[in-house]
């Protein structure tokens, strides 16, 4: 495996762990002792960075072509002076009410084909040319006023892109880029198989965007729609950064993502960035037993899935809530000591940072109750505000571990197209295919052992001198060239795993013919010839044969639960693992393993039920001998992360089972990176409730 190193800081302005909020002295503009002791309570919360401007258009520019600039100019040279550092916004997440009057082109029109009225955020038309116009100027004015001023440590560009809009001026632009694509109407007809219906287009001047009193059923056009919206929001992400980077080409640029958002690609968005930064807010304190421990890998594989964007690089807690948020079903207050712990845990996947939507709450309007730093009281009397101040001193205590890489031996394998593509599929169960919850249910398994985990994409390298596990639930569009890497991958040594559903369409959602899998059936070894859906009350089992038992040290004859989803398949080069229990399928092949060159590939049937991934996954990384972070058994709802530089590793254990719990570290030496305190080989570790033990050992 690679020798790790420290990535460079974001800005070698701020070499340290970034803490801060969105902070908004637009609003307070009237009142400025606010802002006077804005500045004294940062300090005392041991915040060193804040997010300023993200939707101060109106203050910018209140009227068409006239700035005001100067009220900005005072908060940064405020902060600057009292030693925080700015991320700079541009505010085009929220346009003004003069532009929406003057040019009703710059708002969306929606599916429907009704044009939005002025409101909201995000109701703008990334096509349009005004908006591009008026986006431009404002940003090249704000990067000549501030890119070369000492408090900017990068530009954040504009928040949460998301949405579409269906307006004439997308309509061409979708077929331009459909032209762009396929060259002529006879290659698109082929693609989107439009022969089917009689829906054969013979003038580029027929295709519309999807719409619900339209077409939406042809699954092609649906694909290409997603995949428009994205190329066209990163379009104008590209004009977005264009201003800034022509005046300061080495200030880097972020834009604020969303958890597992389904309306982009995000790794098409990555691209465009200098460091990916995202939004987190869990909904902690869930009831039952599981919750806080189901929420908590959700958000563990959001965190890993951001970092993996950009090839492992660290990434940035953009914003999270110190608190509550106040547009969650329920708005659950953070117990002592979840918001060190989920704080921590980001710090442990990659992150360096911990920021806050929002540093003061608002005093009116929607987000007016959403939790923040400063509560409207204006002090720092506070369970939170004291919460963040001592999440700061932590802050401050982990240096070390600012820049360090997660050193992961396994990655899953999540892909948008694959996701859009299986919701569209029409399918063995239209009740829900859970393409999300089956890359959940795996990744939690390694989440349990401690292990250290990519998510990547199917075009990403599949690298057998990096990982040792692979993992591709679901992959249902295997696009040119991934059977053959996945094959590459095994053959020299990677272990690979797939499940039922796999390698049924293209990239155009055109099923393989010949048989399923399709390009992964040789290096599966096996047919899949029928897929059954099952009703919610069915169960099905998958039961492990004496060959099994030997690959993944299980007992032979342990039995599984199988839900929801069946596939019958065919062993024909590979080796039967376990075999189905009931029905008329009853001990056909389960579970398989095909050896080729110096690995193995996996195929699981059926949607089997814990505690199969856990036993199973369990079984591959002692087998394999994947990194985890604590060579040790831990209690369920325990997990362990770590982050390297090649000289020491930064150990993270984290409590998420609602009580206090004792484990035993494993046979290395550590030290408590905050108390200081050593830890012999094989000592008690103790973790309250909601707690979280940041340890260092030798690399």
């Amino acid at each position: 495996m690679r020798m790790l190193k420290r990535y460079p800081p974001v800005s070698a302005k701020l070499p340290v762990l970034m803490h801060g909020a969105d902070y908004n002295p637009d609003q307070w503009l009237h009142d400025p002792k606010v802002l006077e002791e804005d500045v004294r309570l940062m300090k005392l919360a041991g915040c060193n960075v804040m997010s300023v401007g993200i939707f101060a258009w109106a203050a910018l520019e209140p009227e068409e072509g006239r700035f005001e600039f100067g009220w900005l100019d005072d908060v940064m040279e405020r902060l600057h002076r009292n030693g925080i550092y700015v991320w700079l916004a541009t505010p085009s997440g929220a346009r003004p009410a003069w532009m929406s009057q003057k040019y009703p082109e710059v708002l969306r029109v929606g599916p429907n084909r009704v044009r939005n009225l002025h409101g909201f955020r995000h109701n703008h038309c990334y096509t349009s040319p005004v908006y591009r116009e008026k986006t431009a100027i404002m940003n090249a004015k704000l990067a000549e006023r501030y890119a070369h001023h000492p408090a900017v440590v990068g530009w954040h560009v504009s928040n949460e892109y998301g949405g579409e809009c269906h307006c004439p001026l997308c309509q061409e632009a979708f077929r331009a880029w459909l032209r762009a694509k396929y060259g002529s109407l006879e290659a698109l007809n082929r693609a989107w198989w439009t022969a089917f219906w009689s829906h054969t287009y013979t003038d580029w001047a027929q295709i519309e965007s999807p719409a619900p009193h339209g077409e939406h059923q042809v699954h092609g056009h649906n694909l290409d729609w997603r995949r428009f919206v994205t190329a066209q929001t990163a379009d104008f992400l590209r004009h977005e950064v264009r201003p800034l980077k022509a005046v300061n080409p080495d200030l880097p640029v972020t834009a604020n993502l969303m958890e597992l958002y389904d309306g982009l690609d995000y790794r098409v968005l990555a691209r465009e960035m200098d460091v990916v930064s995202w939004d987190a807010y869990p909904l902690w304190h869930k009831p039952g037993p599981d919750g806080d421990a189901d929420t908590a890998s959700w958000f563990a594989m959001n965190h890993d899935l951001f970092r993996s964007l950009k090839g492992g690089r660290p990434f940035l807690l953009m914003e999270s809530t110190p608190s509550l948020t106040n547009w969650q079903p329920v708005s659950k207050l953070k117990r002592p000591g979840m918001h060190r712990l989920s704080s921590l845990q980001a710090v442990a996947h990659g992150s360096d940072s911990v920021q806050y939507f929002q540093w003061r709450k608002s005093r009116g309007s929607s987000e007016k109750f959403h939790g923040a730093v400063v509560d409207h009281a204006g002090h720092e009397h506070t369970r939170v505000f004291r919460d963040v101040a001592e999440l700061g001193e932590t802050l401050r205590r982990l240096t070390d571990v600012r820049g360090c890489a997660v050193p992961a031996e396994a990655a899953i394998v999540f892909d948008w197209d694959n996701r859009w593509a299986i919701r569209d599929a029409q399918g063995p169960r239209n009740a829900g295919m859970g393409y999300e919850q089956t890359v959940h249910t795996h990744y939690r398994a390694l989440w349990e052992l401690g292990v250290p985990v990519d998510v990547i994409g199917s075009e990403d390298a599949f690298d057998a001198s990096r990982y040792k596990l692979i993992i591709a639930p679901m992959l249902y569009m295997v696009k040119p060239g991934v059977g053959e890497k996945v094959e590459a991958f095994v053959e020299q040594g990677g272990t690979f795993v797939a499940t039922y559903w796999s390698g049924i369409v293209d990239e155009n959602d055109l099923c393989y013919l010949g048989g399923f899998p399709g390009p992964l059936r040789h290096v599966l070894g096996i047919w899949a010839e029928e897929i059954e859906g099952l009703y919610d009350e069915d169960r099905n089992g998958l039961r492990m044969n004496g060959l099994g038992a030997v690959e993944l040290g299980l007992a032979e004859g342990r039995t599984y639960e199988i839900r929801e989803l069946c596939e019958l398949v065919h062993a024909e080069s590979a080796e039967e693992l376990a075999a189905y229990t009931d029905d008329f399928y009853a001990g056909r092949p389960a579970l398989t393993m095909r050896r080729l060159g110096a690995g193995r590939a996996y195929y699981l049937a059926g949607r089997a039920q814990p505690p199969f991934y856990d036993d199973f996954y369990g079984g591959l990384v002692r087998r394999l001998g994947v990194r985890r972070a604590l060579e040790v058994d831990l209690p369920r709802g325990v997990t362990a992360g770590v982050r390297t530089d090649g000289e020491h590793d930064y150990v993270f254990v984290q409590n998420f089972t609602g009580g206090p719990v004792k484990l035993a570290l494993d046979a290395r030496e550590y030290m408590d990176m905050e108390s200081g305190a050593a830890y012999a080989p094989g000592s008690a570790l103790e973790l309250p409730v909601h707690g979280v033990r940041v340890l260092r050992r030798r690399a």
